[in-house]
């Protein structure tokens, strides 16, 4: 299928040379900025009349996040999150001169914040914050004390607990991320013959840039984070406990040259040389949950029974990939979803028995013959499947949290450029620079040196084959099956070819599933029973909301955004790409694309709002595990 066309912008392509040196190469153009840029912001720096810096550098001076001490650079990155957020989720407008004014009416104060760029999707780059009425020569204000100032703008009437939380996790998130870009900084590049998927898991460095603590992981001590952490390529052999079969819970749709393989045949094939007492299962756990299990009184009477075995670390080393708790192992068939009872970001990462059965339902209802239709449509996209779990019950039938496992197909092989869009837009070092870049920057000025192309017009082409490629792919399984996916940025992954460019792209996580009350019927004829183990019908009104931010918001215009924050391409350019494509959508029968072209707003989830209310998103109905607010939809001018 042909890109969608790309709008013509006037001044899109200009050739202004990006200051700090290209990488090896790399183009040295990069398009000029109009709508959302520096140009339009009066200044010293617009007064310029020159275009905006590349990635990497400010009109104003170098980037903050390439300053030579690791942890100034991790309390920028913080700062940056930090005002992004309350700026979405407060309604802040856009400043009509260079510099943001926060009102702290709660501490009788203010920030002034100077703005580098001005997102049109929420992508904005900042100065380092200053106190209203503070001298020239104080130092800025650091992440810590601007999320204690937030905190008390928006915490709980007379109950400031969560803003004191808040400051606690934001100090750790900074510390840990301190870590990481030093650690990169060191080791920057992959080795030759490294697994290009588990490269890609290992590079999100930052995280989530509209998210207030995105490394921040209450329970890890700094030497197991050097073992658990992918950010510095750690890695360890799996715990392993033996399961009397009296109370083993499973499920499995694992087919292997036509015949089904249970759960414990397949993690006793992992297991290989480990041996099991008689009538036992093997369970991998990972190895601080396993230890953390041993204070919890339904394993300790487990134990205590014999139904429950501690047989200790064993085999080849795995490595965690970017959701911390999924681990990996190169050439292997099966990759590990464990639970892991640290609360990263906003949630303890434990597996719920729901999401076991979830998985295994969406791989017997793909197996319906919906995959077959699904792909004859658009053959370059796919689900990673998690089609077995094994875990484990009270002798009263009752589950036991923390004790589960699922497996999940390995679809990569070695030489599979599989990556996830957040890592792809993610800045880090790279082998001989030290500046911050991205990957999708890297590619794309590559690929604008390689074809002699204007680099807006090659990341334009980038953006519109993804469209083809990951997005459209989305909305027929909404459209044709009434399945819509959380096809966040971290969900969802771009396979590219040998030039960089977009050939196809899969979904993974047994959470992320919607399956529309308005198709129960139709999923009901086409597996008997879909939903009751499960709980993942939804109604629709529920549905939209979620899908339009989580594919809409986080992951399309999350991408505009960082097009447009490394000066990459003009983000109204790709806004109207994006309308064009969504046009050409509206048969696919999703209602996602006419939501998004006619709404003239758009709920959106509030991460730093979910963080001051106290909200695990991992709890609850689906329509109450975070807080959302009302937003400007960017594609209606």
């Amino acid at each position: 299928m042909n890109p969608t066309p790309v709008p013509s912008a006037p001044g899109a392509d200009g050739p202004p040379t990006a200051p700090g040196g290209p990488l090896p190469g790399e183009s040295t153009t990069v398009p000029r900025q109009h709508a959302g840029g520096y140009e339009d912001l009066p200044g010293p720096a617009a007064a310029a009349q020159g275009a905006p810096a590349a990635s990497g550098a400010h009109a104003d001076g170098p980037d903050p996040l390439d300053h030579p001490d690791a942890h100034r650079a991790a309390d920028a990155a913080t700062v940056e999150n930090l005002l992004r957020c309350w700026v979405r989720e407060t309604g802040l407008a856009r400043p009509a001169d260079r510099t943001l004014r926060v009102p702290l009416d709660a501490s009788g104060t203010a920030l002034h914040v100077p703005v580098h760029y001005w997102s049109p999707t929420g992508w904005h780059r900042f100065g380092p914050p200053a106190l209203d009425g503070a001298p020239p020569t104080a130092p800025p204000v650091d992440a810590v004390t601007v999320a204690a100032l937030i905190g008390r703008e928006s915490g709980p009437a007379g109950d400031h607990q969560e803003g004191t939380d808040l400051v606690g996790r934001v100090a750790d998130s900074v510390r840990r991320t301190a870590g990481f870009i030093a650690h990169r900084r060191r080791h920057p590049g992959p080795t030759a013959d490294a697994d290009l998927f588990l490269t890609a898991e290992q590079s999100l460095l930052l995280g989530h840039p509209l998210h207030p603590t995105p490394k921040s992981r209450e329970g890890l001590t700094d030497s197991e984070a050097r073992l658990y952490s992918p950010e510095v390529n750690g890695s360890f052999p799996l715990h392993w406990m033996a399961v009397d079969r009296s109370v083993l819970a499973t499920d499995s749709a694992w087919t292997e040259q036509g015949r089904t393989r249970s759960a414990d045949h397949l993690t006793a094939r992992l297991a290989a040389g480990l041996a099991l007492p008689g009538g036992t299962a093997a369970l991998p756990l990972h190895p601080w949950q396993a230890r953390d299990l041993l204070h919890r009184p339904a394993v300790a009477e487990l134990l205590s029974a014999g139904l429950l075995h501690d047989l200790g670390p064993h085999g080849a080393p795995w490595h965690p990939t970017s959701s911390v708790r999924t681990v990996h192992r190169p050439g292997a068939p099966v990759m590990l979803k464990l639970s892991l009872g640290v609360r990263i970001t906003n949630s303890r990462r434990e597996n719920l028995r729901k999401e076991l059965h979830r998985g295994v339902e969406v791989h017997r209802l793909l197996r319906t013959g919906l995959a077959e239709q699904w792909q004859a449509a658009h053959p370059g996209f796919d689900i990673v499947r998690d089609p077995a779990w094994l875990a484990v019950d009270t002798p009263c039938g009752e589950p036991v949290p923390g004790l589960d496992v699922v497996l999940r197909h390995n679809p990569f092989a070695l030489g599979d450029d599989a990556v996830c869009l957040a890592g792809l837009t993610a800045p880090r070092p790279w082998p001989g620079n030290s500046r911050m870049r991205s990957r999708l920057a890297v590619i794309v000025s590559r690929l604008a040196a390689r074809t002699g192309r204007p680099t807006g017009a090659v990341a334009a082409e980038w953006f519109l084959r993804y469209l083809d490629q990951v997005v459209r792919p989305v909305l027929w399984l909404d459209g044709m099956a009434g399945v819509a996916l959380e096809a966040h940025q971290q969900n969802t992954l771009v396979i590219l070819d040998p030039e960089g460019w977009p050939r196809g792209g899969r979904y993974r996580d047994n959470q992320g599933y919607y399956f529309r009350e308005s198709h129960r019927e139709a999923l009901e004829r086409r597996l008997p029973g879909i939903g009751a183990r499960s709980d993942t019908f939804v109604p629709d009104d529920v549905t939209d909301e979620r899908f339009a931010y989580y594919l809409g918001i986080n992951n399309v215009l999350g991408l505009i955004g960082a097009f447009g924050a490394q000066r990459l391409a003009d983000e109204q350019l790709l806004l109207a790409a994006f309308r064009q494509f969504l046009t050409t959508s509206t048969a696919l029968g999703s209602p996602l694309p006419a939501r998004l072209l006619e709404s003239p707003t758009l709920r959106c989830k509030a991460n730093l709002l979910t963080r001051l209310h106290g909200l695990d998103e991992l709890v609850g109905p689906v329509d109450t595990q975070s807080v959302y607010v009302t937003v400007a939809n960017p594609l209606r001018r």
